[in-house]
C-alpha cells in the first residue's frame, strides 16, 4: 500500500513552469588539470614529452550554459606526455585541451582569489593549467605533474547600453519595443529575473546592443536581491540608460512609497556604493509612463530638480543621498508603449554613442601625438 502511494505521488509530479527555469548562466566552476610529463630514459639520456595544457579561447555567440552542457563533469584534463624509449628518444608532447568560452568571461583562481585572465576580445586566450615538464637530466628523468586548480568563470555582458532601473519601471517593455529581444512582461515587479540583451537596428545597417538587467533594490551593492549578479553586468557597458517611473515606486506594502526624484537618487547611491567609477560613465535618463493621467503635471514640478540634481540634494533622505550626483547627457520623458517616443530614444542613444566614439578618437589621437613627440625627443631629429 505504501509503495502504491509513493507511485501515485511521483506520477502527479508536474514539471516547473518555463519562466522558472533559469537558462541564463553567468558563473561556472571548473576543475582543470594539465597533463603529466612523460618519464625520461636514463640509459640513453632520453627526454619525456611535456604534458598538454588546458587553455580557454573567447568566442562570440557562445553561452556559459552551452559550455556547462558540453562539460557535464565540470572537469577538464589535458593528456600526458609520452615516455621516452629507445625507439623514440624524445617523447611526444601531450595533447592540449582547448575550451571555447563566451566573450566577456573573467577567469579566477578560486583558491588564490586571483584574476587569471579577462577574455573581452574575440579569439583572446589564456592558459589556465600548464603541462608538467618531461623527465630529463635536471629532474632525474622523472616527469613532473601538470598544474591543477579550480577556476571560476565569471561572465560580464558586453553591451553598448546598460538599462538600469527599479522593478516595474518599464525596462522590458522598452527593450521589446526598441529591439529584437523578447523579454517576459507583466504588470508586477521582478518580471525580469535574468539579463536580456537586445539589438537595435537602424536603416543604414548600424546596430547597437542594449542589456536589460534585473531590477535593483536597496542594498544591491551589498549583494542583496540580485545584487552583484546584476551590477557586474553594467561594468562593461559604454552608456548607462536610467529608467524611472514618473509616479514613483513602492517595493512592497512594508516599504514606503518613493517619488520619481528619490528613485533617481537611490539608483545613483547604489551604483556609487558598488563602484564609484560607474558614475564616470555617460548616462541618459528616461522618465517613463508619461501617457498616464497626471504625468505631465508631475513632470512640470520636477523639471527644475531634474536639470540640477544638486539643488534638491539637501531634501533627500540620508539613506538615499549620494556623495556625488550623476550627470545626465539627456533627459527624455517617454512612454514605452508609444512608438513615436521610442524612435526618439533610438536616435538619442545612437547620437550619444557616436559622440562618445568621436571623443575617444580625439583622445587617442592626442595621446599618439604625445608619444611620437616623446620618441622624437629621445631619438633626436632625423638628419638628412
Amino acid at each position: 500500500m505504501v509503495q502504491l502511494f509513493k507511485f501515485l505521488l511521483k506520477s502527479t509530479k508536474t514539471p516547473a513552469r518555463a519562466h522558472f527555469r533559469c537558462n541564463f548562466l553567468d558563473t561556472l566552476r571548473l576543475t582543470v588539470r594539465g597533463g603529466h610529463g612523460g618519464n625520461g630514459l636514463p640509459k640513453y639520456g632520453g627526454v619525456g614529452g611535456q604534458g598538454g595544457c588546458v587553455y580557454f579561447v573567447a568566442k562570440e555567440g557562445l553561452t556559459l550554459r552551452k559550455v556547462a552542457q558540453n562539460l557535464r563533469e565540470k572537469r577538464v584534463q589535458a593528456t600526458n606526455g609520452e615516455d621516452s624509449s629507445k625507439v623514440s628518444i624524445y617523447g611526444k608532447r601531450g595533447m592540449d585541451q582547448r575550451i571555447e568560452v563566451p566573450l566577456g568571461v573573467q577567469v579566477y583562481d578560486e583558491q588564490q582569489q586571483k584574476l587569471l585572465a579577462d577574455l573581452n576580445e574575440p579569439d583572446s586566450s589564456c592558459i589556465v593549467a600548464g603541462g608538467g615538464t618531461g623527465g630529463c637530466v635536471g629532474n632525474n628523468f622523472i616527469g613532473r605533474p601538470g598544474e591543477s586548480r579550480t577556476v571560476q568563470l565569471d561572465l560580464k555582458l558586453i553591451a553598448d547600453v546598460g538599462l538600469v532601473g527599479f522593478p516595474n519601471a518599464g525596462k522590458s517593455t522598452l527593450l521589446k519595443a526598441i529591439s529584437n529581444a523578447k523579454p517576459k512582461i507583466a504588470a508586477y515587479p521582478f518580471t525580469t529575473i535574468r539579463p536580456q540583451v537586445g539589438t537595435v537596428e537602424y536603416a543604414d545597417l548600424r546596430s547597437i546592443t542594449i542589456a536589460d538587467l534585473p531590477g535593483l533594490i536597496e542594498g544591491a551593492h551589498a549583494n542583496f536581491g540580485m545584487g552583484h549578479k546584476f551590477l557586474k553586468h553594467i561594468e562593461r557597458t559604454r552608456l548607462l540608460l536610467f529608467m524611472v517611473d514618473i509616479f514613483g515606486f513602492q517595493l512592497s506594502p512594508r516599504h514606503a512609497h518613493r517619488d520619481c526624484l528619490s528613485n533617481i537618487y537611490a539608483l545613483n547611491k547604489e551604483l556609487e556604493l558598488y563602484d564609484p567609477e560607474l558614475l564616470e560613465k555617460p548616462c541618459v535618463l528616461l522618465i517613463n509612463k508619461m501617457d498616464k493621467e497626471g504625468a505631465q503635471e508631475l513632470l512640470l514640478n520636477l523639471k527644475p530638480c531634474l536639470t540640477d540634481l544638486n539643488s534638491s540634494l539637501s531634501a533627500c533622505p540620508d539613506e538615499l543621498r549620494p556623495n556625488r550626483v550623476i550627470r545626465f547627457k539627456h533627459i527624455l520623458p517617454i512612454s514605452a508603449k508609444n512608438s513615436g517616443r521610442i524612435n526618439q530614444v533610438k536616435q538619442k542613444l545612437r547620437g550619444t554613442l557616436d559622440e562618445l566614439a568621436e571623443e575617444q578618437l580625439i583622445t587617442d589621437s592626442k595621446l599618439l601625438k604625445e608619444q611620437l613627440k616623446q620618441r622624437v625627443g629621445v631619438i633626436g631629429p632625423k638628419v638628412t
